[in-house]
């Protein structure tokens, strides 16, 4: 595949991926605004992290991750940065799978699994110096 070629799909999948943390915040009752771009990362193809903005007269912010794995935000509080927000998903989702796996329904035990590998995969992003470049985790300093 061509570099021009390859540079369009990564385009494409970031569009898909903005689309997704659109669509998930409009489905939690949330306008979607501007995203605030210097702060937003992209790790095609597995994972977008979203700083974005809504439309309210409070213009209050949010991680929005999106990628190959289910659509999930929290409060720009939660973390400094895309790569403490990645961190804060990964450990979130290990608690929310833990809980999935003790109601033992089929469906709940594989998206449990499903989210555990995730997070794993989150986890060792966020200690990959090489992914972030200056960005330096709150959490490791």
């Amino acid at each position: 595949m061509s570099e021009q070629a390859q540079q369009q799909k990564q385009q494409a999948w970031v569009r898909e991926q903005f689309q997704k943390a659109n669509k998930h915040m409009a489905e939690k009752g949330i306008l979607p605004g501007k995203v605030l771009v210097k702060e937003s990362r992209q790790l095609p193809p597995f994972v977008a992290l979203w700083k974005m903005e809504d439309k309210s007269p409070h213009k209050r912010r949010y991680w929005v991750l999106s990628g190959d794995l289910p659509t999930d935000m929290v409060a720009e509080s939660t973390a400094a940065n895309a790569r403490d927000a990645l961190h804060h998903f990964s450990l979130l989702w290990q608690m929310k799978a833990e809980n999935l796996l003790r109601s033992g329904e089929k469906t709940q035990v594989e998206l449990a699994k499903l989210m555990v590998s995730r997070a794993e995969a989150m986890a060792k992003m966020h200690r990959d110096d090489r992914l972030w470049g200056e960005m330096k985790s709150k959490l490791a300093s």
